[in-house]
């Protein structure tokens, strides 16, 4: 079968085609700056990468020219031979408990919760109704960030305000990066060579989460009602005290919308650094001896470093795995070593040699990073979203 995967944001769409069940990716691609000045796209096939600039008004543009690439590009002859599409859907609310086949009803039911992802959620949906406008007979498949969450108990999942703010508005922790989460627990199933297993994922990228997982499902996670909640992030301030927000909209007459910009897109790494939200230019200004980028780096690693150790006594002690993965947790194996040598009071300890030797852009880019001695062993796993998309929708029109 091959399978297209789709994930939409407000201004930007990425694709790939993938060939199950051999896992053979054939083509991938990035718009960007949909409906901006100075749109284009890339594409990669066959180890090239390929630019294009276009004018892209609306994601239906950026359908057509991914309908035109996979022609011309010989991925397909006829669209008729793509077997499904995969869309990634950011929210679910606690209505979707897992990937689910998009009819009229599920995009109306999904409708419901443009306000609780505003920026994502309705470019996602016009992206489907454009792929459905273009392969009508083609069977489509919602995947949601949220739903690998929905098994999270309610003792975790609820905040400590009044009831009848989750009953009446649906205010809850519902957690993101599932589809990575879902991803990473179902390749230490199979490392592990069995279904009920306890791990703590981390994520680290310029968006992060750790996710604290109990036989195989996940219990407890960073991020909650939105993304911004748990660790500090590239430009995500992150957990902070709610009494903040009105103390300075009153020194400053800034208004709500201005603050929840900062909160988001000023803060986190950006924030204290002053000018980097790439952890990659923090360390460059570590080496400098940039003392806010040291500042910056030394907060990500103790906010990590928290929450792994409270999902750690979360899971009594019972861990089967530690695992880093996405860009930061893949790449920086001086971060992935501060952070495990602040674990050592939990018995968690780093092989340096193991860890130097592992990253995406080297020969090794997966492995077990922990020595022998160590109580929980710590791995080095890449997030594959794209091929989880693909895998849910394949099983799903299957």
């Amino acid at each position: 079968m091959k399978i297209l995967t789709v994930n939409a944001g407000s201004s930007s769409l990425k694709f790939n085609c993938i060939e199950l069940p051999s896992e053979n990716e054939l083509i991938n691609g990035y718009f960007e700056k949909i409906g901006m000045k100075g749109s284009f796209y890339t594409i990669k096939i066959n180890g090239e990468k390929i630019k294009k600039e276009v004018e892209l008004e609306n994601h239906n543009d950026a359908v057509t020219y991914l309908k035109e690439e996979l022609l011309n590009k010989n991925i397909v002859s006829s669209l008729e031979e793509i077997d499904g599409v995969g869309h990634r859907l950011v929210h679910g609310g606690d209505k979707f408990k897992d990937s689910v086949l998009i009819t009229e009803e599920v995009l109306k039911e999904c409708e419901n919760f443009n306000d609780l992802a505003p920026l994502h959620n309705p470019a996602m949906l016009s992206c489907i109704r454009a792929f459905k406008s273009a392969m009508p007979s083609t069977p489509m498949v919602g995947v949601f960030d949220t739903s690998f969450h929905q098994t999270i108990p309610e003792v975790n999942f609820l905040y400590s305000v009044p009831l009848d703010w989750y009953k009446n508005f649906g205010i809850r922790k519902y957690g993101f990066h599932g589809t990575s989460h879902k991803y990473i627990t179902k390749t230490m199933q199979e490392k592990l060579g069995r279904n009920e297993i306890n791990i703590i994922n981390c994520h680290i990228g310029s968006g992060s989460s750790i996710c604290c997982i109990k036989e195989g499902k996940s219990v407890n996670t960073t991020m909650g009602f939105s993304p911004n909640a748990g660790l500090m992030m590239g430009t995500r301030s992150g957990d902070i005290d709610y009494s903040i927000i009105p103390f300075y909209m009153n020194k400053t007459g800034k208004n709500i919308m201005e603050v929840e910009h900062i909160l988001n897109k000023e803060s986190g790494l950006f924030g204290i650094s002053g000018k980097f939200s790439d952890h990659r230019d923090i360390e460059e200004g570590m080496k400098e001896g940039n003392p806010q980028c040291i500042l910056a780096n030394d907060m990500y690693i103790n906010r990590v470093v928290d929450y792994i150790a409270k999902y750690y006594v979360e899971l009594n002690g019972k861990v089967d795995a530690l695992v880093f993965t996405a860009g930061l947790g893949e790449n920086a194996r001086e971060f992935r070593e501060a952070i495990v040598e602040k674990l050592n009071a939990l018995g968690i300890f780093l092989d340096k040699e193991k860890n130097n030797k592992i990253a995406s852009y080297l020969e090794t880019k997966e492995g077990m990073i922990s020595s022998n001695e160590s109580k929980v062993p710590v791995y080095v796993i890449p997030t594959n979203e794209e091929l989880m998309i693909a895998l849910d929708t394949y099983n799903i029109i299957g």
